[in-house]
C-alpha cells in the first residue's frame, strides 16, 4: 500500500460545494470563447507585451494570474510554441542569454530539427551579487545574476520526426512498436471523456530506471490539472492533480529492466490504483475538493513533448525503451502517424527490435537475442538446446558454435606466480577465443588469453606492464584433436602444441604476479567488450573442447561450470553412454570407463580413487610423467541417503562461535536437506524448542540457512536464484556469532541475525551431509527428505576439505554421474 499526502473528504461532506466548484470547470470546457482566447496563446510568431507586478517575497509566481499595473517591469515574450500543433519549443529568452551553444547547421529535412547535445559537465554557474552591476541580468528579487557556463562539449544531431530515420532524417522508417531514445516522444490528440474516469493499459520494456512514460494535462506549462505516469528509480509513479493538490500512487516493486512489463492504471475522481506485472494493486487518493481533470493538451507518450514546468515531477527526461501496447478508456492506440495510425506527431522514434522476441518464447530460462533482419534466437542455458531451448541435452563433450561459452570462477590469486594449463580441443574454424580471464570489467589490467588467429594458436598475457604473445609455428589442423600446453613462471611463459618444440617469451616490465578476479570464460564470452584490445581476435571459438588441466588439476568442464550458453554435444562416443551408470571419460576419439565399487565393468581401478595419467609433455603417450588422483563424487537419493561425520577435526569447525561453509552441489529436488548438525533428544521426551541446531537446505528451490544458538531461531533465505535446476552451483554460508550470511554463485549476499544474547553453537549429533536418518524427527520436522543430487566439494573454514568419498561415513549414497 502506498502512503499518500492526501486529504480524504467524504462525498457527503462536500455536497453542493463540489458540484458548484466543478460547474465552472465543466462550463469552461464547453465555452467556445474561452477556447478562442486560449488559442491566441499558441499563435505562431505573435508578440505580446505583458506587465508583471513584483511578487510578494517568498511567494511563487502563478502564470495564470498576471495582472497589469502601472510601474511594473516590462518583459517582452515571443511565443514560440504552437501547443496542440506540436512544434518543438525554442529556448526561452533567459536561456538564450546564457547559452554559448554553437549554431546548429545540419540539414535535417523539412520536418526534422537540428539539435545540440551537450556534455554533463556543460552546466551553468549562477552567482548572485548585491551591487547594481548593469552587466548582469536582474532576477525577480532585484539581485544581479551573472551566468558562467562551464566548459563543455557540443554535438550536433538531427531529431527526426515520426516516420523518418537516418543521421539526416533521409530514410523512411515504419514504426509499429516504438522504441524511445530518452529524448523522443509521441503525441496523440487530447484525451476525451476522461474528466472523471481514466483506465490505462500499458505494455512496456524499459532500458533505464527513470523516464516519463505518459503525460497529459490542461496547460503546456503543467500548471493546473494534469496526469503523469513516470518511472522514478525503477518504481512506477502515477501522479495526478484535479486542481487542488497532487496525489501520488507508487508501485511497491520495481520494473523488470530489459523485459516486458504490464501496467494497469485506474482513476475515478479522487481515487486511483495501479497494478504492475499482476502484483497486488496499490491504491491512493488525490488532495483537495476537486475531482475532475481537464485535458486540453495532447497526450504525450514516451517523453514530456512540448510540456514545460517539469519541476512538478521528480523526473524530467524521456522514457528509454519500448512500448508495444497502449490503451486508454478502451481505445487501443496505433502508433504510426495518422491516418495509418493515431499519432499526431513525434520525434526520435525507432522501431523496437526487441519486440521480435515476443514471438520467440525461450524455455528453461533461455534468453532471446535479436539478430539482423527480422529474426531472433534463443541463447540456451547449460543443459538445453533447440530453437526455443525446449530440449534437454545430456552433455558429455561440449561443442561451441560461435555464440557459445562456459563460465567458471576466475583464477583470482591461485596463479599469482605460476600457471600450468593444458587444453585438448578440436577446432573447426581458424579464429576464436578458447579461454579468457581478466582483471577489470573495462578490459584493462592483468589478463590471460588462449585463442586461435588464422589457424595459429596464440597465448597472450599481461602482468600489468604490457602484453606478451606466444604464437605457434604452424597452424593447427581443423577438425582434428590437438593438445595445447601453456606454462608460466613469473615473467617467463612457454607454449607447446602436441610434439612441436616449446616457444618461450619474457613479459616486459618488472611485475611478476598475475591477479585475475573476474570469471574465467571458455569458448567465448557474453560480450566481446570484455576482451583486452591487445588480443588478435574477438571471435568466439567454434569446435569441441574435451579436457582442461589447470595447475595439475583436471577441471570438470561441465560439472564445474557456473553457467553457459548455447553449448551442445560434440558427437563423441561418450554420448551413447557406453559405460552405463559409470562415468565415460573421453580420450580424443576413444574413451575409458570409471566405475564405482561393486559394479562389474572393465574399469581403470577398483576403488574410489581412480588414477588419471595425463599425456606427458615431451614423450609418447605410454610414458608416465605424473599420476594424479580424483575422488569420486557422492550422489543422494533423498530418502535415508546421507554422509555422517563425528570426528574432532570436522566438529571443531561446526560448533563454537563461527563457521564458514563452502560447498558445491547440484540438485534436481526443489526441497531437501544439505547439511544438519543438532542436539540429541530422547524419543520419549518433548524436544526443547530452543535446542541448538544448524541447517542448510533447499525450500521450494531456494537456499535456506536456519540456526538456533539457544535463544531463538533465525532463518535466512536466498531468494535471488533458484537452485533446483540440476546444474552445479557454489554456495557459501558464514555464521559469525549471531550474524549469518549467504552467497550463491558469487552473487549478491544476504544476511540476518539471531535473536537473544547467546552466540555459541553447541551440537552433539555430528554433521550430516545430503540428508539424515529419520529426517523428520532428527530435524524437528523442518525437513522431510534429503537432497536429490550430488555434492562434490565441502570445505570448512576455508582450509579443511571434508572427505566426501569415505565409505565409512556413507549410507545409501551412489557415485554421481555428470
Amino acid at each position: 500500500m502506498s502512503e499518500l499526502n492526501s486529504t480524504s473528504p467524504s462525498t457527503s461532506e462536500l455536497g453542493d460545494l463540489v458540484d458548484e466548484a466543478e460547474s465552472d470547470e465543466a462550463n469552461a470546457d464547453n465555452t467556445d470563447d474561452e477556447d478562442a482566447v486560449e488559442d491566441i496563446l499558441y499563435m505562431r510568431g505573435a508578440t505580446f507585451t505583458i506587465h508583471l507586478d513584483a511578487p510578494v517575497e517568498n511567494s511563487t509566481v502563478n502564470a495564470t494570474k498576471i495582472n497589469e499595473a502601472n510601474g511594473a517591469d516590462r518583459i517582452e515574450l515571443r511565443a514560440t510554441s504552437q501547443g496542440p500543433n506540436l512544434e518543438q519549443k525554442l529556448p526561452s529568452t533567459m536561456e538564450s542569454i546564457v547559452s554559448t551553444e554553437p549554431a546548429c547547421s545540419l540539414d535535417c529535412g523539412p520536418a526534422g530539427n537540428c539539435y545540440i547535445e551537450q556534455s554533463r559537465g556543460d552546466e551553468v554557474d549562477v552567482v548572485i551579487e548585491d551591487d547594481d552591476d548593469d552587466d548582469g541580468t536582474m532576477d525577480l528579487e532585484g539581485n544581479t545574476v551573472n551566468f558562467r557556463r562551464k566548459q563543455g562539449t557540443f554535438r550536433q544531431r538531427c531529431q527526426c520526426p515520426l516516420g523518418r530515420g537516418g543521421d539526416r532524417c533521409q530514410l523512411e522508417a515504419e514504426v509499429r512498436s516504438p522504441r524511445f531514445t530518452g529524448s523522443g516522444w509521441l503525441a496523440f490528440p487530447a484525451l476525451r471523456a476522461a474528466y472523471k474516469h481514466v483506465q490505462l493499459e500499458l505494455e512496456f520494456r524499459p532500458e533505464a530506471w527513470d523516464g516519463v512514460l505518459l503525460l497529459a494535462g490542461e496547460r503546456d506549462d503543467l500548471q493546473g490539472d494534469f496526469m503523469a505516469l513516470i518511472l522514478h528509480h525503477g518504481f512506477i509513479e502515477f501522479r495526478f492533480d484535479c486542481g487542488s493538490g497532487v496525489g501520488t500512487v507508487r508501485s511497491t516493486e520495481t520494473v523488470k529492466l530489459n523485459e516486458w512489463n504490464t501496467l494497469s492504471v485506474y482513476r475515478h475522481r479522487w481515487d486511483a490504483w495501479i497494478q504492475l506485472n499482476q502484483e497486488k494493486r496499490v491504491e491512493g487518493r488525490s488532495k483537495g475538493l476537486f475531482s475532475r481533470i481537464t485535458f486540453r493538451e495532447p497526450l504525450f507518450v514516451g517523453g514530456p513533448g512540448n510540456t514545460t514546468g517539469l519541476e512538478r515531477l521528480p523526473v524530467r527526461t524521456g522514457f528509454k525503451g519500448c512500448i508495444r501496447h497502449l490503451e486508454a478508456n478502451e481505445h487501443h492506440y496505433r502508433f504510426p502517424l495518422a491516418p495509418q495510425g493515431d499519432a499526431a506527431n513525434g520525434f526520435d522514434i525507432e522501431e523496437c527490435t526487441a519486440d521480435r522476441c515476443s514471438k520467440v518464447p525461450c524455455s528453461h530460462g533461455g534468453k532471446c537475442l535479436t539478430t539482423g533482419g527480422d529474426t531472433a534466437v534463443c541463447l540456451c542455458p547449460l543443459g538445453y538446446t533447440g530453437d526455443l531451448c525446449e530440449t534437454r541435452v545430456d552433455l558429455q563433450v561440449p561443442s561451441f558454435n560461435g555464440s557459445s561459452y562456459l563460465r567458471y570462477p576466475g583464477l583470482a590469486d591461485t596463479s599469482l606466480s605460476w600457471l600450468e594449463l593444458s587444453v585438448t580441443l578440436k577446432p573447426t574454424a581458424p579464429d576464436g577465443v578458447i579461454l579468457y580471464n581478466g582483471h577489470h570489467s573495462d578490459a584493462t589490467g592483468d589478463f590471460i588469453a588462449l585463442y586461435l588467429s588464422s589457424g595459429h594458436v596464440q597465448f597472450t598475457f599481461d602482468l600489468g606492464t604490457g602484453p606478451a604473445t606466444l604464437r605457434s609455428e604452424n597452424p593447427v589442423r581443423l577438425g582434428e584433436w590437438v593438445e595445447v600446453r601453456v606454462s608460466r613462471t613469473g615473467r617467463l611463459a612457454s607454449l607447446e602444441i602436441e610434439d612441436d618444440p616449446a616457444q618461450e617469451i619474457l613479459a616486459p616490465g618488472a611485475f611478476t604476479q598475475l591477479s585475475l578476479p573476474l570469471n574465467l570464460y571458455l569458448g567465448g564470452a557474453p560480450s566481446s567488450d570484455m576482451y583486452s584490445p591487445k588480443m588478435k581476435t574477438t571471435a568466439s571459438f567454434v569446435g569441441c573442447i574435451q579436457t582442461i588441466v589447470l595447475n595439475n588439476r583436471e577441471v570438470g568442464i561441465l560439472a564445474e561450470a557456473l553457467g553457459g550458453v548455447n553449448v551442445g554435444n560434440c558427437g563423441h562416443a561418450c554420448e551413447a553412454r557406453p559405460c552405463g551408470d559409470a562415468e565415460c571419460r573421453p580420450l580424443r576419439e576413444r574413451f575409458t570407463c570409471r566405475c564405482r565399487p561393486g559394479v562389474p565393468h572393465p574399469c581403470p581401478a577398483p576403488d574410489d580413487y581412480t588414477p588419471l595419467v595425463p599425456p606427458p609433455a615431451r614423450a609418447s603417450n605410454n610414458a608416465i610423467a605424473s599420476v594424479r588422483y580424483e575422488r569420486a563424487v557422492p550422489s543422494f537419493t533423498g530418502s535415508e541417503s546421507y554422509l555422517h561425520y563425528n570426528d574432532a577435526d570436522t566438529m571443531k569447525r561446526i560448533i563454537s562461535y563461527r563457521v564458514d561453509i563452502n560447498m558445491r552441489f547440484r540438485a534436481s529436488s526443489s526441497s531437501g536437506l544439505l547439511l544438519w548438525s543438532g542436539r540429541q533428544s530422547d524419543p520419549q521426551e518433548q524436544r526443547d524448542e530452543n535446542d541448538d541446531f544448524l541447517a542448510l537446505g533447499l525450500d521450494h528451490g531456494y537456499l535456506t540457512l536456519a540456526y538456533n544458538l539457544g535463544s531463538g531461531e533465525a532463518v535466512l533465505r536466498y531468494n535471488l536464484t533458484r537452485l533446483d535446476d540440476d546444474l552445479w552451483h557454489r554456495i557459501r554460508a558464514v555464521r559469525n556469532e549471531q550474524w549469518a550470511s549467504l552467497v550463491v554463485d558469487s552473487g549478491t549476499g544476504v544476511s540476518a541475525s539471531s535473536p537473544g544474547q547467546l552466540r555459541q553453537l553447541n551440537t552433539d549429533t555430528g554433521l550430516y551431509v545430503g540428508g539424515a536418518p529419520d529426517i523428520v524427527r532428527t530435524t524437528g520436522g523442518r525437513y522431510t527428505k534429503g537432497i536429490v543430487g550430488c555434492i562434490s566439494d565441502l570445505v570448512l573454514d576455508s582450509d579443511f576439505s571434508v572427505a566426501l568419498s569415505s565409505p565409512a561415513q556413507a549410507t545409501n549414497t551412489h557415485s554421481c554421474i555428470p
